[in-house]
């Protein structure tokens, strides 16, 4: 594996997951009732479950939460980057939905400031550990063809994954339980 592979499947993650966003508020802008359900589900099933925690244990569930999905990334490349891929796509068009109906509804400074302060961490570490994914997806490609050692090139991918995703999501985790709050209530 060298650094420009990485580099390469980081990219094409970010430009499905760019992609899926647009469909995403492309879908709500021209049906908000869509977007609407989405919002629905997403407080049910994720917000409900955070907005009574305090903000250390807030941050020990948002990293871990977050630290599930970017393993799920990167190992789901064991099926030749299919789960990966699935992965960035669904989360794509979700944040495309509820970014574009929260932009309705409250505006792009409001999304800005919610999204910005710990998604500058959090993203890229996603982006990454989907990379991973796909470089791993692509070992077994490999393996299969007798070019390659997907089990040896698993190692390395793993220790990118500990240096760099994991040390992000926690940078992440602590920004959106403590910073994002204060800076959305000075716009509010």
């Amino acid at each position: 594996m060298s650094e420009t592979s990485l580099a390469r499947s980081t990219v094409f993650a970010a430009v499905l997951f760019a992609v899926s966003i647009g469909i995403g508020v492309f879908v709500v802008a021209r049906d908000p009732g869509l977007g609407a359900q989405a919002m629905s589900l997403f407080s049910e099933q994720v917000v409900g479950q955070l907005l009574s925690d305090s903000p250390p244990v807030l941050a020990g569930k948002l990293f871990l939460n977050n630290l599930a999905a970017c393993l799920l990334l990167f190992l789901g490349g064991a099926s030749l980057g299919l789960v990966t891929m699935l992965i960035l796509s669904v989360n794509g068009l979700l944040i495309g939905a509820l970014t574009e109906l929260m932009r309705q509804q409250q505006g792009m400074l409001f999304i800005a400031t919610a999204l910005v302060p710990h998604g500058i961490f959090e993203i890229p570490a996603f982006l990454i550990a989907g990379g991973l994914g796909l470089l791993l997806g692509r070992e077994l490609v490999d393996e299969w063809h007798g070019t390659g050692d997907a089990a040896a090139e698993a190692g390395p991918l793993a220790r990118i994954f500990l240096r760099v995703v994991v040390p992000l999501l926690a940078v992440a985790a602590v920004v959106e339980a403590f910073i994002t709050p204060a800076i959305l209530s000075m716009i509010a």
